[in-house]
Parts: C-alpha cells; sequence; structure tokens
C-alpha cells in the first residue's frame, strides 16, 4: 500500500475519510465539505446522532456538490485520553473502510485534526502507519479469488499541514516492514519455510547490513548440541542455527541477544499432536519470525545499538529416527535432559540456543521468544504474552515498551519451587514439570541455561503469535506480535 502525504486541497474524486472526536472543533476538511455539500454532512450528522464515538461511522455515499465517491465520518472517541496507539487504531479504522470502497485511492483527512496527549506530527503519522499496517494482506497462493473479493485501493494519503509527519512516518515505515516480515514468515506453510529456506530468508537482511551465519547439523553436532538436534531427527529436513548480528553501537560494547523458537512445523513427534488444529503448527516459529522482523526493522533504521538475533530451527516429526518419550540428551552446556514428551520440544531447541549465544556474544541481556505452552493461552488467553524473568528491572521495562508498542505483557511466577518440579529421577532435569503451571515450569527449565550474571527474560507469546480474527491494525492471520516491542525496547533502553 503506498500512503502519501499532503497539504494541497482535498482531491475531488475518491473516497474521504473524515475522523471527529466527540468534543472540541471538527477537523478544517469537515467544514469545507459541509459548506461544499450545502450542509449535507451537518444534516447527516443529526439524522443519525453521530456524536464521534470511537468505533462509530457515518457513511455519507455520493454526496451531491463534489465529486468524492463517498465522505465517512469516523468516530475518534475522546481527545483528552486519545494516545498514540489510539491514532494507529483510528488509521487502522479508516483504512478498512477504504478498503470496502470501489475507489484506487483514498484520504484520511487529519488538518486540523489536535489530541491532548499526542503532537500533530506524530498524531499523523501514527494514523498513517495504523492505516498501513490494517491493509497488509497474504495472499500470494489465491489463484483463484474472485475480482470483486480483492480490494482495488493502492493508495491512502493522509491530508495534513504538519511538516514533519512524513518523517516521523519514515521511522515508523521501517518498523512495520519488519512486523510485514515476520507475519510473512509465520503465514507460510511448512513445505515451502522450513529450516533452509527460513535461513535463506535470514540471509536476505545482509542487503540491510546485518551479518548473518547459518549453522548446519554437522557443525552442531561438534559444539555438542544434543538437545536441539534430538527434535529434528525424525524430519529429513537438516536443523539449522542461525545468528543475525546488527552492530550499530559502540565498538566492542556487549550486545543484546534476541533468542527465537523455529519449529518450523510440529506434529509433537512421537507424543504426536491431536489432528484436528495441527495445521495451525505452522506458526510455532513464531518466536524466530519475531527476532528476525526485529532485526530488520532495527537494521532498517539503522538503530544505534549492538543487538544479536539467534534463532533455532527445526521441525519436530515422528519417524523411526524420532527421538523418544524417555530418551537422554546431552546439551551444549553439558546438563543432561530426560526427554518426557517430545512435544515439550521448544525448550530442548532454545536449551542450546541460549547457551551458544552466550558462549558465543557474551551478551548482557537476553530475551528469547517463544509459542511454548498452551498454558499460557489458557492462563492470559490472547490478550497478552507471558514475560518470566527474576530481573525486576528488565520486568519493567519490557512492560513499558509493551505498553508503548501494543505488544502487551503479563508478568508471571518464576520460583524455585518451578525449578524443583523439573527434577528427574535419572539425569539433570526433565523437560516437562507436572500437570499445573506448565509456563512457569517450561521458564524455570530455560532459567537452566541462563550462565550467572546474565540478565534474562523468557516471553511466551503462544497466544499472541497468530490473530484468530481481525484487529484494528491487523487482518486475521500473523500478527508480527514482538518486533514493535523489541525495537521499542532498544530504542528506549540501549539507543543514544
Amino acid at each position: 500500500m503506498q500512503i502519501t502525504f499532503s497539504a494541497a486541497a482535498l482531491p475531488k474524486s475518491g473516497a474521504i475519510v473524515i475522523p471527529v472526536f466527540e468534543s472540541g472543533p471538527k477537523p478544517k476538511a469537515y467544514a469545507d465539505l459541509d459548506k461544499a455539500t450545502e450542509g449535507a454532512l451537518e444534516r447527516a450528522v443529526k439524522a443519525a446522532d453521530f456524536k464521534g464515538k470511537k468505533e462509530k461511522a457515518l457513511d455519507i455515499v455520493a454526496p451531491s456538490g463534489v465529486a468524492n465517491s463517498r465522505i465517512i465520518l469516523l468516530g475518534a472517541g475522546d481527545s483528552k485520553s486519545f494516545t498514540a496507539l489510539d491514532a494507529e487504531a483510528l488509521g487502522g479504522a479508516a483504512a478498512a473502510r477504504l478498503l470496502g470502497c470501489a475507489d484506487k485511492t483514498g484520504i484520511i483527512a487529519v488538518t486540523g485534526l489536535s489530541a491532548k496527549a499526542v503532537a500533530a506530527d506524530e498524531l499523523s503519522a501514527r494514523i498513517a502507519i495504523g492505516a498501513r499496517m490494517k491493509c497488509y494482506r497474504f495472499d500470494k497462493y489465491r489463484t483463484k479469488e474472485k475480482k470483486e473479493d480483492k480490494p482495488v485501493l493502492t493508495k491512502i494519503t493522509i491530508a495534513t499541514t504538519s511538516t514533519k509527519a512524513k518523517e516521523v512516518y519514515a521511522d515508523l515505515e521501517k518498523i512495520s516492514d519488519g512486523v510485514f516480515l515476520t507475519r510473512d514468515l509465520v503465514s507460510e506453510p511448512a513445505n515451502i519455510l522450513f529450516p533452509d529456506s527460513f535461513a535463506k530468508r535470514c540471509q536476505e537482511l545482509e542487503k540491510l547490513g546485518v551479518k548473518v551465519k547459518v549453522l548446519g547439523e554437522t557443525e552442531m553436532k561438534k559444539l555438542g548440541m544434543g538437545s536441539l538436534l534430538g527434535v529434528g531427527y525424525g524430519s529429513d529436513k537438516e536443523s539449522k542455527l542461525v545468528a543475525m548480528e546488527w552492530m550499530g553501537g559502540k565498538k566492542g560494547e556487549a550486545p543484546v541477544a534476541f533468542v527465537g523458537k523455529g519449529v518450523t512445523f510440529d506434529t509433537g513427534g512421537i507424543s504426536l499432536k491431536p489432528a484436528p488444529g495441527m495445521e495451525d503448527m505452522k506458526w510455532d516459529m513464531g518466536g524466530a519470525g519475531a527476532v528476525t522482523g526485529a532485526m530488520a526493522s532495527l537494521a532498517g533504521r539503522k538503530a544505534k545499538a549492538n543487538v544479536v538475533g539467534v534463532i533455532g530451527l527445526v521441525e519436530n516429526m515422528p519417524d523411526g529416527k524420532a527421538q523418544r518419550p524417555g530418551d537422554v540428551v546431552t546439551s551444549m552446556s553439558g546438563q543432561t535432559i530426560e526427554v518426557l514428551n517430545t512435544d515439550a520440544e521448544g525448550r530442548l531447541v532454545l536449551a542450546d540456543a541460549l547457551w551458544w549465544t552466550q558462549e558465543t556474544y557474551k551478551p548482557k541481556t537476553v530475551i528469547d521468544l517463544a509459542t511454548l505452552t498452551g498454558a499460557i493461552i489458557v492462563a492470559l488467553a490472547h490478550e497478552f504474552a507471558g514475560v518470566f524473568t527474576k530481573d525486576d528491572k528488565l520486568a519493567k521495562q519490557l512492560d513499558a515498551a509493551g505498553d508503548a508498542s501494543g505488544d502487551k505483557l503479563w508478568r508471571m511466577p518464576l520460583t524455585k519451587a518451578h525449578d524443583e518440579m523439573i527434577k528427574s529421577e535419572i539425569a539433570d532435569m526433565q523437560n516437562i514439570g507436572g500437570k499445573g503451571g506448565g509456563s512457569s515450569t517450561a521458564a524455570a527449565f530455560l532459567g537452566r541455561f541462563i550462565k550467572e550474571g546474565v540478565s534474562w527474560a523468557h516471553l511466551d507469546i503462544a497466544g499472541m503469535a497468530w490473530n484468530t480474527k481481525d484487529k484494528p491494525t491487523c487482518p486475521k492471520g500473523g500478527s508480527g506480535f514482538g518486533v514493535r516491542l523489541l525495537d521499542e525496547f532498544i530504542r528506549t533502553h540501549h539507543e543514544g
């Protein structure tokens, strides 16, 4: 979708969306068009009792006095409590209305629109990025889609007199590029996106200045990554470990590390999942997708920070070579793991990826992301990702980044009791705990692979990587969750 900014007079064709607050002066476009239509807008507002409430809209089709196909008044809610994220949601709602029209171009008129807590330049830019995010479509495999089902909209113009809105938008656009990359990766079917092809997608980031290193099974065997490799034994797809380096900060400064679970398809292995819904397991690489998208965003906007993104890529399949429940594997750290359930595989992948990351890069902070447990969905539904950490400062920083970015987090317990639940009778640990506290015992397992003195947080994003319904700035499907969160965390705490 092409997004442009213009301070010129409103076009005399196409659909126009005019955001309207519940109180305060209406945007300039409202007064101009009401005059041009000889009071049609005011009459329509009174007839429909339209008051500008959030999520309410008034559609005036083919108004007399102008050549525009329609004028859409869109409720923006209370201007006093209006935030930057509200502006994005407003832009998404406007885009949704324009996508439903028959016009190739659309206008969102925000000249004169003002909110107490959002500067004018940012307001216009946020509305624009919300519109762009909403227009995302993953339709590359649709070959027989009816013409009437395809949106014809190709361009949205933000009508504004803000002088720096375009500059603010340019920065946000780079972040949304990363979100789109993650949505693409999460949406791909597993016969297209598997460890090797995923690694090749990561190598495409080299054009942004990211240094990419790919380890195959031979290299990982030499390093002793028995935990990660064991997950992929049942697949004919070779497992990979990918490291993406962006060193935009001070030379020699220890980086921040993001580590992602990349199970490109998860059957559960020998502990086979039920057939209904198994097709969803193509997005069990959502953590790796988020890390890849975040690295693209940081490199795209030339972030002044040292960041590495490491992803463990495997396919978990049942086969004669697959690991069995009861097997014992040795991780790169030297710790042994009794595998009681082969469907608790993500933590096995992360165990070696986390250890290798610390050994290789000596990061000061490590954040891992994974679609790790169904238990987190039971606890938090599809509203929050769970954050597990013993570092209170890091927890607060991530929570603030979640609030600012819209990628919401909720802190979950991680205690000695949870660590006790993964003790094994024959190995250093087992890969599952008891029936309760599944998300916390999974986090406790990962904590066994974090070195002393390293600040670490685990994000369980199982309920957030995929949208089961449309959201304000994201259609149904891959959400891109985590990209904006990680970018905001780096921007606020590790740049400048």
